[in-house]
């Protein structure tokens, strides 16, 4: 779960991508500029030539500006450095624009345009001053588009950020909760095997060689973040086997894995609370013992993990989903809370005809 933060800043787009995505800003300024001239200045004939003649310069003049607005001044807090050359740079672009516009535009339609030694006059100047008047419209429209995409932009990257530390804290608080829990079960154990070293040798010789097969089975995926079915049903067969040595004849297990969901992926560690929980709040005060049945199903796209015991059963005000079962359902609940969200439960209840049933539900993942 742990990642870089690198890795979840978006990557910026290109300028040409950015140049190109505006484009359309451009098209639409020239058309309305194209009705201006069309409509309001009295030049209604050839009323689509002026439109097209009206975009080509207006796409014209926008490469250029915002080429090199993208090319050279490409951030943003402007000052007076930036704005000085950029207010030259559009007052120079518009000439230039609606003299290659019109000869493109030209060029489309067929129509023969003057050489440039003709082509100044009173109506092209005036023509010029629109298009001055249509950049620095455009101009301002790109850069205000630009901004909010950067403010954007800087927004995501800050609530990814959020997020990534937010998954790394959570990944620390679960590392905590895994740490809290072996250190409990092995202090136990090697408490039980320091008093049977002086009263019974074999079986705390028999119990170190379950601790020793224990620990082979924990060991190599007790650091990793995800284990398979088939390992953690092993753990808890080596745990059951230990706790088998402690309690004697009090105590019988069986686990039930079908092969079609050996392989699928479960938190490590997940079952050791819930199977512990069994023995030491069912099983261990009950005088005679009991059984314990660890289980796992498929239904649907969720995998139901059933942990059985035949103790002494819980109160009627621990029968919930969300409450009671002491600190190993307690810590499963709240390590499911911090991987799954609501897409993973615990449920405790009673079972029949007697003891508790803890029913773990989580997403089905099944790895090749």
């Amino acid at each position: 779960m742990s990642s870089s933060l690198s890795s979840y800043i978006p990557v910026p787009r290109s300028r040409l991508r950015r140049l190109v995505d505006d484009l359309p800003l451009a098209i639409v300024v020239g058309l309305l500029l194209g009705l201006v001239i069309s409509l309001i200045l009295g030049r209604r004939a050839g009323f689509f030539e002026n439109l097209l003649v009206s975009v080509m310069i207006g796409i014209v003049a926008y490469t250029l500006v915002t080429g090199v607005r993208l090319l050279f001044w490409d951030h943003a807090n402007w000052g007076w450095r930036q704005w000085a050359p950029f207010v030259l740079v559009v007052i120079g672009a518009a000439p230039v624009a609606h003299f290659v516009g019109l000869h493109l535009s030209g060029w489309m339609l067929g129509v023969p345009l003057p050489p440039l030694s003709s082509y100044p006059s009173d109506e092209r100047f005036r023509l010029i001053a629109f298009t001055l008047i249509g950049t620095t419209l455009a101009v301002i429209l790109g850069m205000y588009r630009d901004s909010l995409r950067r403010t954007r932009d800087e927004h995501a990257a800050a609530r990814l950020r959020a997020e990534v530390v937010e998954r790394q804290a959570l990944q620390a608080q679960l590392r905590l909760m895994q740490a809290q829990i072996e250190p409990h079960m092995l202090f136990n154990t090697l408490a039980n095997l320091q008093g049977l070293i002086a009263l019974d040798p074999d079986r705390a010789s028999e119990m170190l060689d379950q601790l020793i097969q224990y620990l082979r089975a924990t060991l190599s995926v007790s650091r990793s973040e995800t284990t398979t079915l088939e390992q953690e049903f092993a753990a808890m067969q080596a745990y059951l086997g230990l706790m088998g040595v402690r309690m004697g004849e009090r105590l019988a297990y069986r686990l039930e894995l079908p092969p079609d969901l050996r392989t699928a992926r479960l938190p490590t560690m997940l079952l050791q609370p819930l199977v512990e929980n069994a023995i030491v709040h069912g099983l261990e005060p009950k005088v005679e013992g009991g059984e314990v049945l660890v289980r796992a199903s498929a239904v649907g796209d969720s995998i139901e993990i059933e942990v059985r015991d035949t103790g002494l059963g819980i109160r009627p005000g621990q029968v919930s989903s969300r409450r009671g079962g002491g600190v190993g359902v307690s810590t499963t609940r709240e390590r499911l809370e911090v991987l799954y969200g609501a897409r993973a439960a615990i449920t405790l209840l009673p079972a029949e005809p007697q003891g508790t049933l803890a029913r773990l539900t989580l997403p089905l993942e099944i790895t090749a």
